[in-house]
């Protein structure tokens, strides 16, 4: 008995040996970025993911319908759409100009998704955007209207290729080792030089997004990335970057949540729904409130427009970010998340917290109370609603608008009102944000 168990343990041990290296090095996470450029990225909030490719012309998931197409569909896909790509409604300085007014501080353009299309100009490869009617660098154009608005540059890049895949004659899937960088020397070798291209030509890059199916090519890249410039943040492949999807709680090291506005990263023409802009604006304070950065997708059109849903909702909040911007940048967490419908962030390095009140509705110039018992006032707190001189009620002389605080054992009470008329008809759907300096955190 001794001796079969051992035996099996050998067997066992030879079965793994030969087991693919993605299988070995699925768990193994290798992290060269500096702490203080990660420091950085945490300071910034709020970015910008741009998804756009070949496909966008058919209004379908980005890349994935190539995974378990016929012959005759994935011939067509890599053959036909290329012919007929010619955005020329394309202006990405008009895109760069709404990202910096709606508070995003860096941008994430795909510049290959899973296809395998290059939006940028390649030696590598045929299948690119030079090749198409269009003619013209979208990446650089994108990156160079993002950096003229002072803007973080991103490379969103994929270690996946079903184009490469195709012209080796392997399936294209998600799973089949040969599909994979560490079953497929070649793909390996294929995305690095690609990578070293965009890292190379395209000036200063702040910020890499890997996007694989497996830790072992996003780590063989992170390391590429990082021998060329020691300065750059690799987030997805390093961090925790969850999909659709937002921790309950403050996580130890920096994170980014990306999301779409609907349901699809590229633009959907047909059976999408929106989030609202308040959707979207609580959302963020969700995200910074629990110390992460949010990516929030936009899907350009066919024609390089970006659709009018989307640009009604980034103006929304555009409208939020103008009045109470610094509540979410260089921010880090409280010393809890929220009390009920108040979440909190905490200016960084500073006394200072800010509370926003979400859910509740702030009439124009009714004034309301909370009690927040995890804030303790001391003898300089002061109180303030952003965007708010708290001095003048429009056509209420009489009315007084100004914050108030009354410190108890319990905590602090607020009592405010919004007192700045943003929409003509004076309503505001979107949280009212009260900045409160010279206090401390105390348990509640």
């Amino acid at each position: 008995m001794k001796y079969v168990t051992t035996r099996f343990i050998q067997i066992l041990g030879c079965i793994l040996l030969m087991l693919p290296v993605s299988l070995h090095a699925q768990e193994e996470v290798l992290n060269l970025n500096k702490p203080e450029r990660e420091a950085w990225f945490s300071e910034q909030g709020f970015g910008m993911f741009i998804h756009w490719s070949v496909d966008v012309e058919l209004g379908s998931v980005i890349s994935h319908s190539l995974v378990g197409a016929s012959e005759d569909y994935t011939k067509r896909y890599f053959e036909e759409l290329p012919k007929t790509f010619n955005p020329k409604a394309f202006d990405p300085e008009n895109w760069a100009k709404l990202a910096k007014l709606a508070g995003m501080r860096y941008v994430m353009f795909t510049t290959k998704h899973h296809n395998g299309f290059c939006m940028y100009d390649t030696k590598t490869t045929d299948y690119n955007i030079m090749n198409t009617p269009f003619g013209r660098d979208a990446t650089r154009e994108v990156f160079d209207a993002f950096r003229k608005e002072g803007i973080a540059i991103g490379v969103y890049f994929s270690p996946d290729d079903f184009h490469f895949l195709y012209e080796q004659g392997v399936t294209i899937s998600r799973v089949d080792p040969k599909a994979k960088a560490s079953g497929n020397p070649q793909l390996n070798a294929f995305a690095k030089k690609q990578l070293r291209e965009l890292l190379k030509n395209y000036g200063k890059v702040d910020l890499i997004f890997l996007d694989g199916m497996e830790q072992y090519a996003e780590t063989e890249l992170a390391k590429v990335a990082w021998s060329m410039d020691p300065d750059i943040v690799v987030t997805r492949g390093v961090m925790h970057t969850p999909e659709q999807n937002t921790p309950n709680e403050p996580m130890p090291a920096p994170w980014e949540a990306c999301y779409t506005m609907g349901t699809q990263w590229q633009y959907k023409p047909t059976n999408e729904t929106y989030k609202s802009g308040k959707d979207i604006i609580e959302q963020l304070i969700e995200i910074r409130a629990k110390g992460g950065n949010w990516l929030l997708n936009v899907g350009p059109k066919p024609d390089g427009s970006l659709p009018i849903e989307q640009e009604e909702r980034l103006r929304e909040v555009a409208l939020w970010q103008f009045v109470n911007g610094e509540s979410i940048h260089e921010v880090e967490s409280w010393g809890v998340i929220r009390e009920g419908n108040i979440w909190f962030t905490k200016k960084k390095n500073q006394n200072t917290v800010y509370a926003f009140i979400t859910k509740e509705a702030m009439p124009f110039g009714k004034r309301k109370a909370f009690t927040l018992n995890s804030v303790k006032a001391g003898p300089n707190t002061k109180i303030s609603v952003l965007g708010q001189n708290g001095k003048v009620l429009e056509y209420a002389p009489n009315t007084d608008p100004s914050p108030k605080i009354l410190s108890t054992e319990g905590g602090l009470t607020i009592s405010v009102m919004r007192s700045q008329r943003l929409y003509n008809d004076q309503t505001w759907p979107n949280p009212v944000v009260v900045k409160i300096e010279g206090v401390q955190f105390q348990n509640p």
